[in-house]
């Protein structure tokens, strides 16, 4: 099967650099490189210009509109493959990744996704937990990622990571009846990671019945590297934690039944989680974090509100 490896970029030439020297060295070779690069990332558009591609199948896409979810749809348009696997420039497969994700593709029809584990450096230190549920999306709403940390046997899963997803292009084309072609869904907020992206377009996937699996050995290095957006990881940012749980929000509301839609609600607002906070968590929190742990609970209940506002507009 062809493959095709598609990589948005910004502003990150040396983490690029790494990630195509990991293609180079894959025992697959890859059938075509597609890199979407920003209009005005001069950077990288420099370092392309001067990359000896060492017979590489190197495409490259420009976008002029910010985001991952512009760069990756302008990245679907450019595809020429049976599988388009999907990672971050920040990131290096290791060799026997395109392999494993042709057999894994060759062997069942019925699969629609692939994801596999991303072993997270910070420096020269690796993150070596383990959990064994990853990618679920639990009755009442919570989502489990994980899909740095998972371990055990290839396992059915609801939602893949950005960084390390593949695709056979047919289930794209047409998921199911009544669904066009599948793209990113372009409500998301943020004008760079856009967190959440994946779980819209994978859950959509998976309710049009393609299996999506998960199998830790299908692995990527993964180098989290500096954004140039108001998302920065680690770092409190109201903008970005609104977004983020709005988002979430939106993705659920659209794919959950109604009864579930409803305790997810009731769930969201006065429990949450640690990265979405309801009225359990910031008392949870409160010891510890104090008035940020307030300013985290009020970003979360308006990320809420306007995710339920979007999907209301959406559905009315």
């Amino acid at each position: 099967m062809r493959n095709t490896v598609l990589i948005p970029t910004y502003r990150r030439p040396q983490d690029l650099s790494r990630c195509l020297l990991a293609l180079q060295e894959q025992t697959k070779p890859v059938d075509q490189v597609i890199v979407v690069v920003r209009d005005t990332d001069a950077e990288t558009w420099e370092f392309l210009a001067q990359l000896n591609a060492h017979n590489l199948p190197l495409h490259t896409v420009k976008v002029i509109q910010p985001g991952v979810v512009a760069a990756l749809n302008a990245g679907l348009a450019a595809v020429e493959g049976d599988i388009v696997s999907i990672t971050d420039d920040d990131a290096a497969p290791h060799p026997d990744w395109l392999e494993r994700i042709a057999a894994y593709f060759t062997c069942d029809s019925r699969l629609g996704g692939l994801g596999g584990r991303d072993w997270i450096y910070h420096g020269s230190k690796l993150e070596n937990e383990s959990r064994p549920v990853v990618g679920q999306l639990q009755w009442f709403g919570r989502v489990i990622g994980n899909h740095h940390l998972g371990v055990g046997e290839p396992r059915e899963v609801d939602i893949l990571k950005g960084v390390n997803m593949s695709f056979r292009t047919q289930a794209l084309a047409k998921p199911a009846e009544g669904i066009g072609q599948l793209r990113f869904d372009e409500r998301m907020r943020g004008t760079g990671a856009q967190v959440h992206f994946e779980m819209a377009f994978t859950l959509t996937l998976k309710r049009a019945g393609w299996k999506i699996i998960y199998d830790p050995n299908v692995a990527v290095d993964h180098y989290p590297a500096q954004r140039f957006d108001e998302d920065q990881r680690n770092n409190f940012n109201e903008i970005a934690f609104i977004n983020l749980v709005h988002n979430e929000t939106l993705v659920l509301l659209e794919h959950l039944p109604f009864i579930r839609r409803i305790i997810f609600l009731f769930w969201a607002v006065f429990v949450g989680t640690c990265d979405s906070l309801g009225f359990v968590q910031w008392l949870r929190f409160l010891p510890s974090q104090r008035q940020l742990a307030g300013k985290k609970l009020l970003a979360s209940w308006r990320g809420r509100w306007q995710g339920y506002k979007q999907f209301v507009i959406r559905n009315s």
